[in-house]
């Protein structure tokens, strides 16, 4: 038996492990409905935006510091810390074994979204949104491996997933569905310190967790 670390994993590797299929979206439009912020959202996510980029002028942003400086705040703007959302972090995956190939796969989820009132199979609580955090100077594609892995767990249980792979800066959202082979949605690219771009970060935020 080989036993595997989710955070050691490639793309390459994700891709032959689990069969994915990669595709391109050019909108969110047609997977969420994208409602115009408020005053006091655009006001909330201006300082969220400036608070970031005091700490991106001054060096490195370490994964920890995104999290608590970007991703809290967001996620409570986005309405995620309301009943029946719960937030988990850095959760163990149960282990993933891989059929044919004789692998087992392990590692740790940065912060999970389930929704508490919603099940999926086996009365699992159903996943809303998974995201996958790393330093600001870390390309936000080094967290997609991860990010898929533990994403497939979910598609054992629910026919479909979102996640999200940020550095703080860059957002890579992903859709994530059940098939033969399961396929993964590249979304748009988002730049948070871009005005536009960060209003519709929230937008899409909003979206997943009205669902």
């Amino acid at each position: 038996m080989t036993i595997l670390n989710a955070s050691n994993l490639s793309l390459e590797d994700v891709q032959r492990l689990f069969g994915f299929q990669k595709q391109y979206s050019d909108s969110f439009s047609h997977l969420l409905s994208l409602k115009p912020l408020t005053g006091v959202e655009q006001q909330e996510l201006k300082q969220v935006q400036d608070d970031f980029d005091r700490y991106l002028t001054a060096g490195k942003v370490s994964e920890g510091q995104v999290k608590f400086l970007v991703l809290a705040p967001l996620l409570r703007l986005a309405g995620f810390y309301r009943y029946p959302i719960e937030i988990c972090l850095e959760e163990d995956i149960a282990d993933i074994e891989v059929e044919d190939e004789n692998t087992t796969i392990k590692g740790r989820m940065d912060i999970l979204a389930i929704s508490k009132a919603k099940h999926s199979k086996s009365q699992v609580h159903f996943w809303i949104l998974l995201i996958e955090s790393k330093n600001s100077q870390i390309d936000i594609s080094t967290g997609l491996p991860q990010l898929l892995t533990y994403s497939y767990k979910s598609l054992n249980n629910q026919p479909s997933v979102w996640g999200l792979t940020t550095n703080g800066r860059g957002y890579q959202f992903v859709y994530i569905e059940q098939g033969n082979p399961p396929i993964y949605h590249l979304m748009p690219l988002l730049n948070f310190m871009e005005p536009p771009r960060g209003s519709e970060l929230l937008q899409v935020l909003k979206a997943i967790c009205q669902m």
